[in-house]
């Protein structure tokens, strides 16, 4: 996954984010490569930005 490939408000919920996420740590056997790494930094921050566009919703 480059930097190119997350798009700024993605569509993509938290769920759907987590569940990637675990898979990558899975695929990984718990430790990641750098590229991994890089894949998990990006993951983690469009599940970041779904999970405040989640709570504000609710608000």
């Amino acid at each position: 996954m480059s930097p190119e490939s997350v798009t700024p408000g993605s569509a993509r919920s938290a769920a759907e984010l987590n569940d990637k996420i675990r898979a990558l740590w899975r695929r990984a056997g718990g430790s990641l490569s750098a590229q991994e790494r890089v894949e998990y930094e990006l993951l983690v921050v469009e599940w970041a930005t779904a999970i405040r566009g989640e709570v504000i919703e609710a608000a």
